[in-house]
C-alpha cells in the first residue's frame, strides 16, 4: 500500500480556497478551513512527541478534521453539520488492553461519532452492546501485521480490482480476494470458507470460486504469496443485462470499502450488523487510546513500556500509521461526502 501523507495534506490545503460541497460559504466555510488548519497543526505537533502524548494530539486532530468533513457534507443540512460532544465512550481500563470497552451514543443522536457514522453509513451502538478494542483494532488494514493477542482474528480482506479486466461483457464479477487467514485456507472446504465469510457483509451472495480441479466439486483453489494467508478468485453473479467492465467495477465498489485507494471487504464486529467505515474504526481506536493516556496515565505508561508490555510495539506502530494514513483517509472522505448527487 502506497501512502502519501504530504500529498494528502496538499490536497486538503488546496481545498480551502475552493471549498467542496456545502462548505462553499458562510459559517460552514469558516469551520471547514479553521478545522483543517487545527487538524494539520495537531498532526504536526504529534510528529514531534512520543507515544506518551501522541494519541491525544492525533485523536483531537482527527476530531477537528471530522468537523471539516461534516461542514462539507451535502447530506447534512440545517445545523446537523455542527458537531457537538464526542458521542463515543470508553471504559474497562482496569481490564487487559485488548478488552477495553467501547460504546457509542444511540444512532440518530448528535455526537460527533454518531453523526459522522450516520453520514458514512457506518454503525453506532448504544450501552446494550459492548465492542472490544481488539475487535476494532483488527478491522483496520494498518494493523494486519500487529495483533494484540493470539486469538483467531477477523481482519480486512483485500479485493483486487486488477482481476476485473476490460472484457466487453461478462455475467460474473470475478474478484481476487486476499489475506484469507491460514485456518480457513488449511481447512480447504467451502463450509469453512462460508462460515468465515459470515462476518463479512460485503461478500454476501457470492456464487462460486476457483476450484482445485475444473468441472468438479473440489474445494477452493487457494494461492499463497506468503506463508500466513491465501488468495482466492471468487465469483458473484451480475444482475440481468449487466456485466460491462464499468458495471462490474461499480458492483465491486458497492460491496467493499475504500482505504487509501484500495478496496477491502471489512468484517462486521461482533454485535454489529454492518462493517465500520475505516475512518470511524480509526476514530474509535484513537478515542480509546487518547482517553487512556489522558485519564489513566500510569496504566498507559505500562502499556507503552517496550521492556514490559507485548502491546508497546503495536501501539507505537498504530500511532505512526495514524500520522501516515489518516490524512489520506480524511481527504478521500471529504471527496466522498462533498459530491453532489448530480455529479
Amino acid at each position: 500500500m502506497q501512502i502519501d501523507a504530504p500529498e494528502a495534506w496538499e490536497r486538503l490545503r488546496a481545498s480551502r480556497s475552493d471549498r467542496p460541497g456545502r462548505a462553499s460559504g458562510g459559517a460552514r466555510a469558516k469551520t471547514y478551513s479553521t478545522a483543517l488548519e487545527q487538524a494539520q497543526q495537531m498532526f504536526r505537533a504529534a510528529e514531534a512527541v512520543g507515544p506518551q502524548t501522541r494519541p491525544l494530539l492525533v485523536f483531537y486532530g482527527l476530531s477537528q478534521a471530522g468537523r471539516a468533513i461534516a461542514a462539507a457534507a451535502v447530506d447534512l443540512k440545517d445545523q446537523d453539520w455542527n458537531l457537538v460532544s464526542h458521542g463515543i465512550h470508553a471504559s474497562g481500563y482496569h481490564l487487559d488492553f485488548p478488552d477495553i470497552q467501547i460504546r457509542t451514543d444511540p444512532a440518530g443522536t448528535a455526537g460527533s461519532f454518531v453523526r459522522l457514522s450516520d453520514l458514512l453509513q457506518s454503525p453506532a451502538w448504544d450501552n446494550g452492546t459492548v465492542v472490544r478494542l481488539e475487535d476494532v483494532w483488527d478491522a483496520l488494514p494498518a494493523n494486519l501485521d500487529y495483533p494484540l493477542t493470539e486469538r483467531e482474528r477477523l481482519t480486512p480482506l483485500y479485493a483486487s480490482r486488477d482481476s476485473i479486466d476490460d472484457t466487453g461483457f461478462h455475467p460474473l464479477l470475478t474478484v481476487d480476494v486476499g489475506d484469507i487467514p491460514d485456518r480457513v485456507v488449511d481447512a480447504g472446504s467451502r463450509a469453512a470458507l462460508d462460515g468465515f465469510l459470515k462476518a463479512y457483509p460485503g461478500t454476501v451472495g457470492y456464487e462460486d470460486f476457483a476450484r482445485r480441479r475444473v468441472g468438479t466439486e473440489d474445494g477452493p483453489n487457494y494461492r499463497r504469496f506468503h506463508p500466513n494467508a491465501g488468495w482466492l478468485s471468487m465469483h458473484w453473479q451480475m444482475p440481468a443485462e449487466t456485466g460491462t467492465e464499468d458495471q462490474r467495477l461499480e458492483r465491486l465498489y458497492a460491496m467493499t470499502r475504500n482505504y487509501a485507494g484500495h478496496r477491502y471487504f471489512l468484517p462486521a464486529i461482533a454485535g454489529l450488523q454492518q462493517e465500520l467505515h475505516p475512518l470511524m474504526a480509526w476514530w474509535a481506536v484513537l478515542y480509546a487510546l487518547s482517553m487512556l493516556a489522558r485519564y489513566q496515565p500510569a496504566q498507559w505508561a505500562r502499556h507503552i513500556d517496550v521492556d514490559g508490555s507485548r502491546h508497546a510495539v503495536p501501539i507505537e506502530k498504530i500511532l505512526d500509521r495514524a500520522l501516515e494514513h489518516l490524512p489520506v483517509l480524511i481527504a478521500d472522505t471529504i471527496k466522498e461526502v462533498a459530491t453532489w448527487p448530480s455529479e
